[in-house]
Formats: structure tokens, C-alpha cells, sequence
């Protein structure tokens, strides 16, 4: 089934690159691998950021065709942010399989995931630039793997390690 909705999901939305003034396709800039910024905000669910990290991480698309988010393991500490930022080869989206993440954290998580398309799914970025963030503040422990909808037959895919 997730083979299916991939498949699907990628035929209707589409991929690649940008398009040169000649009509041919030109490979994505990529940029450095961001790092983690502090800031102090309530996340989507009013609740307090008790750790005010933010930790960045691209999607994009390499030069030789590959789809990735960049860095593809990070560690986060609960109360954490992860912002993700659509790069290249979009359209792109975050979304978790509910028994590849921590067991208690299904519930929570879906509640931290603004605009959700369905049960542990993000909105589509299309728009380069475009963010997608969400809040660990609460969440438990444990490992957050999570992949582009669009993209997780070619790989896109993550971890999150959060720790207390």
C-alpha cells in the first residue's frame, strides 16, 4: 500500500529540477548543511519551547538526481524544533510511518504537525523556500524515522533521535 500511495502521490505531483531560458533542465543549488538556531517561541499547540533549539534540514535534490534531506540523522533534545526547508527537486513533504516512531508518540506527534494532509503526514511544499516545522516539545524519546511521500521509493527518507 505505501509502494501505491508513493507511486500515485509522485505521478500526480510531479518531480525535478528548474528549467533553464533553453528549456533544459539545470541541476539545484545546493547549499552547507544548516545548523541548529536558538529561539524561544510556544510551539503549534501553545505549549512552551523549553529547549528553543531549531535544527534545519534541506530537501533537495543532488546533482546526480538523488533525493535527500540534508543532514538525514540528526539529535534532538525534547522540547526541540525541526524546521525543514524545500531546496530543490520538490514538490516535498515529512511524513512518519506510526510503527517506525516511539510508541507513545503517535497522538502527540500528529497533534505537533500543522496542516497535516492525513494521520502523520505534512503539507506538500512546492514553493522553494517553503518550511515545514514541527515542535518535539512533549513528544517522547526514541527514534523518528521519517521520508518524503513523494519521494520514499527513491530513498528521501530520516532520522530523528530525540533524547531528553
Amino acid at each position: 500500500m505505501r509502494t501505491f500511495i508513493a507511486a500515485v502521490a509522485t505521478l500526480a505531483l510531479g518531480c525535478g529540477g528548474s528549467q533553464d531560458t533553453r528549456g533544459e533542465s539545470a541541476p539545484p543549488r545546493e547549499s552547507a548543511a544548516p545548523a541548529a538556531t536558538s529561539v524561544s517561541q510556544p510551539d503549534a499547540t501553545g505549549r512552551p519551547d523549553t529547549t528553543g533549539m531549531v535544527h534545519d534540514v534541506q530537501m533537495l535534490v543532488t546533482p546526480n538526481r538523488q533525493f535527500v534531506f540534508r543532514p538525514p540523522n540528526i539529535t534532538i533534545t525534547v522540547g526541540d524544533r525541526v524546521r525543514w526547508i524545500n531546496v530543490s527537486g520538490g514538490p516535498h513533504n515529512v511524513a512518519f510511518h506510526p510503527d517506525e516512531i516511539p510508541s507513545r508518540a503517535r497522538v502527540l506527534l500528529n497533534s505537533a504537525m500543522p496542516e497535516r494532509m492525513s494521520e502523520l503526514t505534512g503539507k506538500i511544499l512546492i514553493e522553494p523556500n517553503a518550511t515545514y516545522e514541527i515542535s518535539f516539545v512533549g513528544l517522547p524519546p526514541g527514534r523518528y524515522d521519517y521520508y518524503c511521500t513523494p519521494h520514499e521509493m527513491m530513498g528521501m527518507t530520516g532520522t530523528i533521535m530525540v533524547t531528553r
